[in-house]
């Protein structure tokens, strides 16, 4: 088993969903950055999303986009980038997977990249902005390489594109609750359970919800209905609130993790 499938199978033999997080690659710079992983890792991290710092992140809210910014003005490039998947890998076993935009693939060649990306210690790849339809070359090197993909379903996806998007995807599907950007939010999307009940008529893999998920009460709600919760920008937000004091942002995450695991946030009702 892959350590994507293992992360999902000991979530399931819990009796929990698997608790997915995102952290802007070198944000704000690559100390700190290694320093958050390490944090939210030993909090009850099951997957850690690894954000590829992009001049335009489309699909990204403000919080994301300044963290982006802010890596970039730091000196994060994609060399730095695996360099710090790298420095992970030298703690931590957790499942990684890159939240990338297909023009960074692009550029280096979708084999070059996947390559680098795998002997890094990269699990998977989630590229945005790339639709499974014009993901041949993409595919074909993520399965020569041993990564897994990922691909985004959203509320507006008709019915008929998902067996599309299912048949493509090898590690995790990712439902985006909401339409919009990424961001936190005070109330969670109506109608994640039957929208990921309908996903799963057309895969057996895991199914994780993101996009808002900022408290434990809504990781409670969308443990119930998924696989796997994702939270992002209530993550990042911790960084950003604590710039040029490392300990501090450590201790801003490890307290938000507690929050958002707190009472058993993850596990299913029996």
């Amino acid at each position: 088993m892959s350590r994507l499938e293992q992360a999902f199978a000991k979530a399931r033999s819990e009796n929990r969903a698997a608790f997915v997080a995102y952290l802007c690659a070198g944000d704000p710079d690559f100390e700190t950055s290694v320093e958050s992983a390490r944090a939210i890792l030993a909090n009850g991290v099951d997957v850690l999303e690894l954000g590829v710092p992009f001049s335009d992140p489309l699909a990204d809210g403000l919080t994301n986009q300044l963290a982006a910014q802010r890596a970039l003005e730091n000196g994060m490039t994609s060399e730095r980038v695996l360099d710090l998947v790298r420095a992970i890998r030298e703690f931590s076993q957790v499942p990684l997977v890159f939240y990338t935009y297909y023009n960074l693939v692009y550029s280096q060649g979708s084999d070059a990249y996947a390559e680098k990306a795998k002997a890094a210690g990269v699990d998977g790849l989630l590229t945005l902005d790339l639709p499974p339809e014009e993901a041949g070359e993409h595919l074909a090197a993520c399965e020569k390489h041993g990564l897994g993909t990922v691909f985004i379903v959203a509320p507006t996806t008709p019915d008929e594109r998902l067996e599309i998007i299912t048949k493509a995807t090898t590690g995790f599907v990712y439902y985006v609750s909401r339409e919009g950007v990424t961001g936190e939010q005070a109330a969670m999307s109506e109608g994640i359970r039957e929208r990921v009940d309908v996903i799963k008529q057309h895969t057996d893999l895991p199914v994780v919800v993101g996009f808002g998920i900022s408290n434990a009460d809504h990781v409670k709600t969308v443990a119930q209905a998924a696989d796997g919760v994702v939270v992002g920008s209530a993550i990042v937000n911790c960084i950003a609130e604590n710039l040029g004091d490392t300990a501090a942002t450590v201790s801003a995450l490890e307290s938000k993790m507690q929050g958002l695991l707190a009472g058993g946030a993850l596990s299913k009702s029996t």
